[in-house]
């Protein structure tokens, strides 16, 4: 190796009063920059020394937005280090999104480092408000959830309050909890919603590059995810019992690090795993043991049927993530995450940098609404009350030929005959619902849309027209079913 890369630096000039020169700008806009001419701005050719050299260039304009980068070894080459060293620096790049790497095309400038942004959930439209038919958020309706005043009250009562100790979960809410896991927990922690739980675990297991299995339709919140921690995405097929043994088997050949499913009232397309799918599905994950489950229960309580959980079967590698925001309240903003006791505490150590633990105020107020019988009695009368307008509008949908088979949840996964059209055609008469792009990641999947029924109206003249806008919307009056 010549002398200038010894200890992975080039030497200093041999008179250091002698100014360097300024090197000329590289390409601009459209262009593309050489392998050679890109090594000669690297003052040190570590990954970390590559990395900081182009984050300079890229904010400076010397590489801007658009200019076509070498290849990784041709780089390496002109480096005359290893190829693994500069895929590290383009890796560490792109998760800052300074630049975005397209298969056999390369990789390309994106311009300087910028915070990940959630787009398939930023999207969501806002103009249908006005007509009270803003059907794209599938959230709870904040009259079916429980009064927290009590909660609120009876949680300050804690000799811990004001403590500065971090307490991952409070005894209070580990006690409400456990009798309802589904398998024995080796630790517990709570956590901000169920996405922080997802995305905390995300963070604490997966680097770049790594494949993660996930459901497709799945949440948009959930891809969301895994798109900012730079992932490969492989697509599990569902049908209306979860998903298909034989689609997993394929996507676990790909060697996966985690397989991340919802076990009940999926989003978007509400189907619960049934005992003898779950059953199917453990046997196919036997056959990988190296893969992390991390089940993501989103609906918690609301859900109409008990999930056949995988976790119960595979515990010694299982996760789960419970959300009790659509449940009892999305200002408590609390989740618990059980399960193998070293992931869970690598999320507990990563919690440690920022808020360091949940509300002990929320934590109790939680534990007090989940061991109130009149609390217990008014969530099964909203998962009732839920299950009634989903299935209402799911009704009126087939009788005007537009087939769901959402069975639970808060939406319906309507298929449509062209989705930018049905979009258009319902905004038109101020109706906002959900792009179904937002929710798939590979093209084999049909158009729909997402319609979500939390917030419906049980005025049956009222549901009626809705159902023909939707269905006027689909295509199905010109023999789309």
């Amino acid at each position: 190796m010549p002398p200038e890369y010894l200890e992975g630096r080039r030497e200093a000039p041999e008179d250091p009063e002698t100014p360097a020169a300024v090197p000329p700008a590289l390409a601009r806009t459209g262009g593309r920059v050489g392998a050679a001419e890109l090594a000669a701005r690297f003052p040190e050719v570590s990954a970390r020394g590559i990395t900081a050299a182009m984050t300079e260039m890229i904010r400076s304009g010397d590489l801007a937005p658009g200019v076509a980068l070498p290849t990784v070894r041709a780089l390496a080459a002109a480096l005359t280090v290893s190829p693994g060293t500069v895929a590290q620096a383009w890796s560490r790049l792109r998760t800052h999104r300074m630049i975005t790497t397209s298969g056999r095309r390369g990789s390309v400038v994106s311009g300087p480092p910028t915070v990940p942004h959630p787009t398939r959930f930023e999207l969501f439209g806002h103009f249908g408000d006005r007509l009270g038919r803003n059907l794209a958020m599938a959230a709870p309706d904040p009259a079916l959830l429980p009064p927290l005043g009590a909660a609120l009250a009876a949680a300050t009562d804690d000799a811990g309050l004001n403590d500065y100790a971090r307490v991952a979960v409070t005894p209070r809410l580990a006690a409400a909890v456990q009798d309802t896991w589904p398998f024995e927990a080796e630790a517990w922690t709570a956590v901000g919603g169920g996405y922080e739980g997802v995305e905390l675990l995300c963070r604490a297991l997966l680097v770049p590059g790594d494949r993660v299995a996930v459901e497709e339709p799945t949440a948009a919140r959930l891809l969301d995810i895994l798109e900012a921690h730079d992932v490969q995405k492989v697509p599990v097929a569902c049908d209306d019992d979860g998903p298909l043994p034989d689609s997993l088997a394929a996507a676990l050949r790909t060697r996966p690090t985690l397989f991340l499913y919802q076990p009940r009232a999926q989003s978007p397309c509400g189907w619960t795993i049934t005992e003898e799918r779950a059953d199917l599905l453990a046997g196919v994950l036997a056959a990988a043991p190296a893969v992390l489950l991390v089940e993501d229960d989103g609906s918690g309580p609301l859900a109409l049927r008990p999930a056949a959980s995988l976790a119960a079967r595979l515990p010694e590698r299982s996760v789960l993530v419970r959300s009790y925001s659509k449940s009892h309240g999305p200002d408590l903003r609390v989740a618990v995450l059980g399960g193998r006791r070293d992931v869970v505490d690598k999320v507990r150590v990563l919690r440690t940098y920022g808020t360091g633990w949940t509300s002990r105020i929320l934590q109790n107020a939680l534990a007090y609404l989940l061991t109130d019988a009149a609390t217990a009695e008014r969530v099964e009368n909203a998962a009732l009350r839920y299950g009634h307008r989903r299935r209402a509008m799911a009704e009126r949908l087939a009788e005007r030929g537009v087939p769901t088979h959402n069975r639970d949840g808060l939406s319906l996964w309507v298929p449509v005959a062209d989705e930018s059209a049905a979009l258009v055609t319902l905004a038109a008469r101020g109706i906002t619902v959900s792009p179904g792009t937002r929710f798939v990641f590979t093209p084999s999947h049909g158009a729909h849309v997402r319609v979500a029924t939390s917030k419906l109206t049980e005025d049956p003249a009222a549901l009626d027209e809705i159902a023909d806008l939707l269905a006027h919307a689909a295509g199905a009056a010109d023999g789309m079913h």
